[in-house]
C-alpha cells in the first residue's frame, strides 16, 4: 500500500510526497537527515492529509496532480 500525503510546515507552507510507511516518513521529515531538503529548514511538520493508493504508479500520479494545485485548492482537499 502506498500513501500520498501533505504535511504543513512551521512556516505554513505545504509539502507533498509519497511513501509506504506514513509514520516513519513523518518522523524522518521532523527528526532525520532522511527528510526532504525542503522540510529541513521548516520543521516541525504536521501531517494534514493522506490517501491510500494501490501501487506506486497511482500514488505518484496523485502526488503530481496535488503538486499542481494552488494553495487554495490544496486547502479544500485538506478540509474534506
Amino acid at each position: 500500500m502506498w500513501y500520498v500525503y501533505i504535511v504543513q510546515c512551521k512556516d505554513k507552507s505545504f509539502y507533498t510526497g509519497v511513501t509506504t510507511n506514513l509514520k516513519r516518513r513523518i518522523k524522518e521529515h521532523n527528526d532525520s537527515v532522511l527528510g526532504a531538503k525542503y522540510t529541513k529548514g521548516r520543521r516541525p511538520v504536521k501531517l494534514v492529509y493522506s490517501v491510500k493508493k494501490k501501487n506506486k504508479s497511482l500514488a505518484q500520479k496523485e502526488e503530481c496532480r496535488i503538486k499542481k494545485l494552488s494553495r487554495a485548492e490544496k486547502l479544500k482537499i485538506i478540509k474534506k
